[in-house]
């Protein structure tokens, strides 16, 4: 999973790919530290999603832009479009079962 820190690649990462998926975290969030992996693993068996990582402590513009409230937030885009917002309590399973119905669409 790639890392950005500019609105700029991250607007064009969701322009420019039919899939992406973006994990907002911060550093003091144990949370989002174990969850990464989880979700890097998953999307292993989704190679046509391209994803990003965004630290909310490099780029605190990012949660203005895209309504971060809280971390760890997970945003998918098809075509541009945000079509699954999961944030705090985030189930692999759940997420996992979310994609599948777009991806496999």
């Amino acid at each position: 999973m790639q890392k950005l820190n500019k609105i700029d690649d991250i607007k064009k990462l969701i322009s420019n790919k039919k899939i992406v998926l973006l994990y907002f975290s911060t550093n003091d969030c144990g949370i989002c530290t174990t969850l990464l992996p989880k979700i890097e693993k998953m999307l292993l068996n989704y190679t046509e999603i391209s994803s990003a990582h965004v630290s909310m402590d490099e780029l605190p513009a990012a949660s203005g832009e895209f309504m971060i409230f809280t971390v760890p937030t997970v945003l998918l885009f098809m075509e541009g479009k945000e079509v699954i917002r999961e944030a705090r309590f985030i189930s692999i399973d759940m997420l996992e079962e979310k994609i599948q119905k777009y991806y496999r669409s």
